[in-house]
């Protein structure tokens, strides 16, 4: 399939790409840049953070909330102005905020990670109704945080581990039994990274290292993958008019200098058009 650069700005972590329904714009995260990114038409927009930052989920038109190292933050597009909901972590100098995505619930939910990948170290939290609660510890990367469109599971990763989890769900979207492995990628030396699912179900993951996104059917089955030149893909999100474009950040860290200079597109945002049709981003009700 063709794909175009949407952005070829160059982020070192490129991250938690989120296509706001009500903007029709894509919004994404540069972890180690602190900094949010945009577009507006043709020209480039940014906002600079005093921290990392790393997802996001949609408030309202002009609101978003905002994951940071620290906290989870309603943040206002027109003035740039932020307030916190709930601290994330505050206390933990060890560890930020990594994936995160709103559920069909109006909830959000937020995994942490060590700032430099230490065993163990993050979490994923659920933030809803007003209460952050945590959900899983012990978790070195979060990542592939995302829902079957039915609501029936959740679906995470460590990527330390090289699994997608898949977590049954109750009617107020809360886990509902014990995680189960849903994508065993260690066989094949793959790393799971951000994720997304499709109308139809199927999991569309970004592999760390890989250079590409992959699609798996709702039983685990591998459908395709999509090389990119970038070889960090970091997470994939659906956008365009009818969500039939699939966007995907990627990232320069962890990659030599040598190899930086090759090849331009390390740390640009994709654009892929006609793969599948995902579903609006749900908002985050507060």
């Amino acid at each position: 399939m063709t794909f175009s650069v949407h952005d070829a700005r160059r982020c070192q972590l490129g991250e938690g790409p989120l296509w706001h329904p009500l903007r029709q714009q894509l919004f994404w995260f540069d972890i180690v840049g602190q900094k949010l990114l945009s577009q507006s038409g043709a020209d480039p927009l940014e906002w600079p953070f005093d921290e990392t930052v790393s997802a996001a989920g949609w408030i309202d038109a002009d609101t978003l909330l905002i994951a940071s190292a620290t906290g989870l933050w309603r943040f206002d597009l027109i003035t740039a102005e932020k307030s916190r909901i709930v601290p994330l972590e505050q206390g933990n100098p060890v560890t930020r905020s990594n994936d995160g995505r709103a559920d069909p619930w109006g909830g959000f939910w937020i995994g942490t990670m060590g700032k430099n990948a230490e065993a163990g170290a993050g979490a994923i939290y659920r933030l809803y109704q007003g209460e952050l609660r945590k959900l899983f510890g012990e978790i070195t990367i979060s990542n592939a945080i995302c829902f079957a469109p039915d609501r029936s599971f959740a679906y995470f990763a460590d990527t330390a581990q090289a699994q997608v989890m898949r977590l049954p769900l109750d009617r107020n979207g809360w886990p509902d039994g014990t995680p189960q492995v849903f994508l065993d990628l260690s066989t094949e030396g793959l790393n799971p990274d951000g994720a997304i699912v499709d109308k139809n179900g199927a999991l569309w993951i970004a592999q760390w290292g890989a250079g590409r996104v992959a699609a798996y059917s709702p039983e685990g089955t591998f459908l395709h993958a999509i090389e990119l030149p970038a070889a960090h893909t970091t997470c994939p999100a659906f956008g365009g008019k009818d969500l039939t474009t699939l966007f995907v950040t990627s990232a320069m860290q962890g990659l030599e200098t040598a190899h930086l200079k090759a090849e331009k597109a390390h740390g640009q945002t994709f654009a892929i058009p006609g793969v599948a049709q995902g579903l609006a981003e749900p908002r985050v009700i507060l």
